[in-house]
């Protein structure tokens, strides 16, 4: 399914300027590295991220070896200031002033170094325009893949109005960014936004009509589809809405599918290489077993299914109902040297009465799953030891 906008452009867009990147609702830099992987040149000029984690990974990805001690001139509650309004713990609310300030201050400064070295603005709704100042002399690509919390079939669905108060309703600053720039004579040049295909569904299709008015009002262009990442040489189904919009009038074609030809056990690391601190714990299974048993009860797509490794041809993309995943993303590894049997120690349930334990050191590398039951690789180790 694709869409553009009320009138199509007219010519192609050429970049003869040096490009700088804004990435709002940045997490970890995945646009960022898109743009590695491409080998295209550009500058990060800015980014606003505000979850104190992904603070974190953004630095370690992309800025690993920048040590400077930007916080050394600042006061402590200098510090603490600067992280008022701006930073979250749980990817959901705000730290208020008072929580910031029981932060240890060795973290507070830890977050504030981080986001000097990323020149991470903080949350959105601290932004001004004017605070990232558009120059003629480059080619502006801002990237915004907004929370889609709200809009999944998967989650909590509940939407994306204007004044929701919902995570995925701060498109809308979003909106105000770009009405400041526009006020202040020069709007970024590209705007890219990916999300799950119910942006564009119906619940959502009157905010989205909005939305592209808006852009249209301020002189975008702007072209969307649905693409399936297994179309275009990756072994996942994983649909998500692309959408480019460019200032002018310039049209823009997405990329055909080319298909894949290979399967998710051909990209799997070897199960040697992988060391043992990878799989999963047995409290880690049972949280997985009661999360996934709470979100089947709700009636959403939410599970934890493991699949054969041996098996795996694509990994899957959370779906819209309960029991409609084919599978997870969640490995169960059945080869190696046959190690024992299992028949008759308490775990028919769990496997077939041929099934063996597999791994050089006598143990299971990691779960599988049969009629319900798990089994980790902690337990099978326990028994082909024979201490229980």
């Amino acid at each position: 399914m694709t869409e553009i906008s009320i009138f199509d452009g007219q010519h192609r867009l050429s970049i003869t300027k040096p490009i700088r990147l804004i990435e709002l609702f940045a997490g970890y830099g995945s646009q960022r590295l898109s743009l590695d992987y491409l080998g295209i040149p550009y500058q990060s000029y800015a980014i606003s991220e505000w979850a104190i984690k992904s603070i974190q990974a953004y630095k370690d990805m992309h800025e690993p070896d920048d040590h400077r001690a930007y916080d050394i001139v600042f006061s402590d509650a200098e510090i603490r200031k600067q992280l008022y309004g701006k930073i979250s713990k749980d990817y959901s609310t705000p730290l208020t002033d008072e929580q910031v300030d029981k932060l240890p201050i060795a973290e507070a400064r830890k977050i504030v170094r981080n986001m000097y070295a990323t020149n991470n603005k903080g949350s959105i709704t601290a932004i001004k325009g004017k605070n990232i100042p558009i120059e003629d002399d480059y080619t502006y690509l801002l990237s915004y893949s907004f929370p889609c919390q709200d809009l999944s079939n998967a989650g909590l669905r509940k939407g994306m109005e204007r004044d929701s108060g919902t995570r995925s309703g701060l498109l809308w600053e979003v909106e105000r960014l770009l009405r400041e720039w526009n006020d202040l004579g020069r709007v970024p040049d590209i705007l890219l936004m990916e999300n799950v295909p119910e942006v564009v569904g119906a619940k959502n299709r009157t905010a989205w009509e909005s939305w592209i008015a808006f852009l249209d009002s301020i002189g975008y262009k702007s072209y969307w589809k649905i693409m399936n990442a297994v179309d275009y040489g990756i072994p996942q189904n994983r649909k998500r809405c692309f959408m480019v919009s460019i200032q002018g009038d310039y049209y823009f074609d997405f990329p055909e599918p080319i298909g894949c030809d290979i399967k998710l056990k051909n990209v799997l690391e070897p199960i040697a290489d992988v060391d043992e601190s990878y799989y999963l714990s047995d409290e880690l299974i049972q949280n997985f077993m009661k999360w996934s048993d709470r979100h089947q009860a709700a009636g959403d797509g939410f599970c934890f299914r493991p699949t054969d490794r041996d098996n795996a041809e694509r990994a899957y993309g959370i779906s819209c109902k309960a029991d409609s995943r084919g599978t997870g993303n969640f490995i169960a590894e059945t080869v190696c040297q046959k190690v024992g049997d299992l028949t008759g120690m308490g775990f028919e349930k769990a496997f077939e009465s041929d099934r063996r334990v597999y791994s050089p050191e006598g143990a299971a590398p990691t779960i599988h799953t049969d009629s319900g039951r798990i089994a980790s690789h902690k337990e099978l180790k326990i028994l082909v030891e024979g201490k229980r």
